[in-house]
């Protein structure tokens, strides 16, 4: 098999290519509902504010996939229904971060205020977030609703938001907002977390679309991807909260807050295996201190 060569920045502008293409069939459902304008632009201000910003790891990465299992690049239709598909991801994706931004009382996302934040969104971003998320359905029913394998596509988008959402809910009980317990966290506990909350989503579901688009039908063989993806996706979120805690900011992009933030990061827990009780009451009343001036405005 010839593994066609991956360049990073031309694979990101060919992929972006496909996101109007995207927005507007999305906008035209809408119009052939007779939806007022307002409401049109209203759906195409979510999508290109939310959507497209990001670095498209999971987006790309499905077509990646798709070209490495060919063994050479995708062109015309096939590319553009595999990028689809990966907008699909994408969509997803954006859908999990205005909701989760809403529950962590964020300020930031990717350089600009988050999407509830903007003037005149607040609580309409909640109803914006389930937009997203079935805008990533209406795709999949316009592009693969013919195709013997579009059953399966439906099936790992829910079983994934399904698990993505069990993983934030393991965070946000474990770490609340409004209050410091580090008797909850662990390593155990922290690794069940990034592996429902970010490794099925970010690393397992792409590859497995790009299985299922390219034909592949056996278990075993997304059995083995799954056992081989999601402790990358493991290892991806490890590395990134110790960055959080060490990388200078310039490198960051931002200055790291976590363990201030009281989150349930690998370095905190690891911290925990060796600190004295007096440093453990210290670090909480540091971070109590912290959840209340933030509270506080």
């Amino acid at each position: 098999m010839v593994i066609p060569r991956l360049d990073v920045a031309y694979n990101k502008k060919r992929f972006l290519a496909v996101f109007p293409v995207v927005v507007e069939e999305l906008l035209d459902s809408l119009r052939a509902e007779s939806m007022p304008e307002e409401i049109i632009e209203w759906y195409r201000r979510n999508l290109e504010y939310n959507v497209p910003g990001g670095k498209l790891n999971r987006g790309i990465s499905v077509v990646d996939t798709v070209e490495i299992l060919r063994g050479k690049l995708l062109e015309g239709e096939e590319y553009r229904k595999a990028a689809i598909l990966g907008w699909a991801v994408e969509l997803l994706q954006a859908y999990f971060l205005v909701a989760d931004d809403m529950m962590d009382a964020s300020i930031t996302r990717r350089g600009q205020p988050c999407w509830y934040r903007v003037e005149g969104v607040n609580n309409i971003a909640i109803n914006d977030a389930f937009m997203l998320e079935g805008a990533l359905y209406r795709l999949l029913k316009q592009h693969f609703r013919k195709d013997s394998y579009y059953t399966d596509l439906l099936e790992l988008f829910l079983e994934t938001t399904y698990k993505t959402e069990v993983g934030q809910l393991i965070d946000l009980v474990t770490a609340p907002e409004d209050r410091v317990d580090l008797s909850k966290f662990s390593l155990e506990r922290h690794r069940l977390t990034i592996v429902y909350k970010t490794a099925y989503y970010s690393f397992y579901l792409p590859v497995a679309l790009a299985m299922h688009f390219y034909g592949i039908t056996n278990p075993e063989q997304f059995a083995l991807a799954q056992k081989i993806l999601i402790p990358l996706g493991e290892y991806f979120q490890v590395q990134d909260d110790y960055l959080d805690c060490f990388a200078p900011p310039e490198k960051l992009g931002k200055i790291g807050t976590d363990i201030l933030d009281n989150k349930n990061s690998w370095v905190v827990n690891v911290a925990l295996q060796h600190v004295t009780p007096r440093s453990a009451r210290f670090l909480t009343r540091t971070t109590a201190a912290r959840i209340v001036n933030v509270s506080r405005g």
